[in-house]
């Protein structure tokens, strides 16, 4: 039996994908990363604190420290490894809306119980299906294929790493992630309903398809980020949860507006120097955990970028959040979350919105508090974040389907 058989219903025909990056290319990057300087000691980066939002960034040390650990030590095909453990697979998705033709990435555990529930697994910036290869492992560790009780699908989304797009003739945005997202599901055979679950960007992403694909039948969600509300009568965590919304929307958030309003520029630079994409995407790496990945982890996920040259086409949803219109669609009242929705509190996500005000968002029917956490729950706690899921699908999917 294998996690990689596709369900009876399937009408796409996804080919079987093997992350590999030639030796020629591994020892290209290798010279350019041995070349590329490390600016000087500064004031600012010689006291930075990561971990805190109102320090100044990452320390030149740590910079100097892990370009030396990348060049002497670090083992991309380790990682290559990790991903191939799973089966992995890219299929061919059109977006009837741009015209455009995807070739998006994805891993998947299939199941082969007839119940099992299609479950939609969406990373952000600067995520990728990396982030759940633990929960994965929690699952293959836990479940066979015959009592699997999910299909579980992890997408690279559009512009991220082995996905292609975004479109260069176009805009694209949130709203088609959606519909690709949506359109893969239908050709993998989960028309008749599935849940999405996402944090950061693929929170977003997965309120949308609650609110606009029938198919999507109940969100859980770790980032409600842009709800705001009333202070009276939180709790003291809620409180302290706060108080890190507040420092990052005050000096945490720089990078966003970059990415937002000048994501020409941003995209050129980080991809002219392997050690720049390391100070901007190691810095939120470092800051949005609450306990600092080890250094290859950290490596992993900058390493997939820079391979992939995902970051210049991954920031395009950031467009969106700011501009005449901005949105966050959490504190947009046009998405509105009928369907069931739940959400998942950890202390050290970027922000921690109280549950009372994301009920304001939706249908609230399951919500759990957490002592550990931070922006990347299913990175950093997969256990937790394994329970959660099958906790909100045991309570949600009977009524819901």
């Amino acid at each position: 039996m294998s996690f990689a058989d596709l369900p009876s219903g399937a009408s796409l025909k996804p080919k079987p994908f093997k992350a590999h990056i030639s030796d020629q290319e591994l020892s290209d990057f290798k010279q350019l990363l041995k070349l590329s300087k490390i600016g000087p000691k500064t004031y600012e980066n010689s006291v930075a604190d990561v971990k805190d939002f109102t320090s100044f960034g990452i320390s030149r040390d740590w910079l100097a420290k892990t370009k030396e650990h990348w060049e002497t030590k670090y083992d991309w095909r380790k990682c290559e490894d990790r991903i191939n453990s799973f089966p992995n697979f890219t299929a061919p998705i059109n977006d009837d809306d741009t015209g455009f033709t995807f070739d998006i990435h994805f891993l998947a555990l299939f199941s082969k119980k007839a119940d099992a529930v299609p479950l939609l697994l969406l990373h952000g910036w600067p995520g990728s299906p990396l982030e759940f290869l633990g929960a994965l492992d929690v699952l293959k560790n836990k479940y066979t294929p015959d009592d699997l009780p999910f299909h579980v699908v992890v997408p690279s989304l559009p512009g991220y790493s082995y996905s292609s797009g975004p479109p260069l003739d176009q805009n694209f945005n949130t709203e088609g992630i959606a519909r690709v997202m949506d359109k893969l599901m239908h050709g993998l055979g989960f028309g008749a309903g599935y849940i999405a679950q996402g944090g950061d960007i693929g929170s977003f992403v997965s309120r949308v398809l609650a609110v606009t694909a029938e198919s999507c039948k109940a969100a859980h969600l770790n980032l409600f980020i842009g709800v705001q509300g009333e202070p009276d009568g939180l709790s003291d965590k809620e409180k302290r949860g706060l108080e890190r919304y507040n420092n990052f929307g005050t000096v945490g958030n720089a990078y966003a507006r970059e990415h937002g309003t000048r994501p020409a520029t941003i995209g050129l630079v980080l991809s002219s120097s392997p050690v720049a994409l390391l100070a901007w995407v190691g810095e939120k790496l470092l800051s949005w955990t609450a306990e600092s990945p080890s250094v290859d982890e950290l490596l992993d996920s900058v390493t997939l970028y820079w391979l992939t040259d995902s970051f210049p086409r991954a920031i395009y949803p950031y467009r969106q959040f700011f501009g005449a219109n901005p949105t966050f669609f959490h504190n947009d009242p046009a998405f509105y979350m009928k369907k069931p929705m739940g959400y998942s509190w950890h202390p050290q996500e970027l922000a921690p919105v109280p549950k009372a005000w994301a009920e304001t968002t939706g249908n609230m029917v399951w919500y759990r508090e957490h002592k550990e956490g931070g922006h990347f729950a299913a990175w950093e706690v997969p256990k937790l974040f394994v329970e959660d899921i099958e906790s909100f699908m045991r309570d949600v999917w009977p009524k819901a389907k």
